[in-house]
């Protein structure tokens, strides 16, 4: 019998488990090891805005899908959210979402939209020329 922290008397088996936190998965096993969002070749940033694909193919093999897939499709389910809301949304590490949404990018689940890169935004000074020429009617 080993002890735990508080001084509770709890057997070896407990080990993956924590009363606070409930069972533990360290997050190599939620994505078989893999830590690059496979050969889709899309960049999920922070800010990267995942939707349901409303054309998706139905997938009812469990096998394809773990807990935490379901999990991402179920909070993209009611809204658009960013990588960042979902991987806070699931308790989550961002990496273990970005490998998942990999997975859901692969089986045709999710549509991903990249944010606009900077250099291509429209310079400010042409922003409020609009606006005045747009005053001035």
């Amino acid at each position: 019998m080993i002890e735990d922290r508080a001084g509770a008397p709890s057997d070896q088996g407990s080990q993956w488990y924590d009363i606070e936190a409930g069972p533990l998965v360290r997050p190599y096993a939620m994505t078989g090891g893999r830590t690059r969002p496979g050969p889709t070749g899309v960049r999920f940033d922070l800010i990267a805005l995942v939707a349901l694909d409303p054309g998706a193919p139905v997938v009812d093999d469990d096998t394809a899908l773990g807990p935490e897939h379901r999990t991402l499709i179920d909070l993209c389910r009611t809204e658009t959210q960013s990588v960042a809301e979902l991987a806070a949304d699931a308790d989550l590490p961002v990496g273990v979402v970005r490998v998942l949404l990999g997975d859901l990018l692969e089986l045709g689940c999710v549509t991903v939209s990249s944010p606009v890169p900077p250099a291509q935004l429209p310079d400010e000074r042409i922003l409020r020329e609009v606006i005045e020429g747009l005053r001035a009617l």
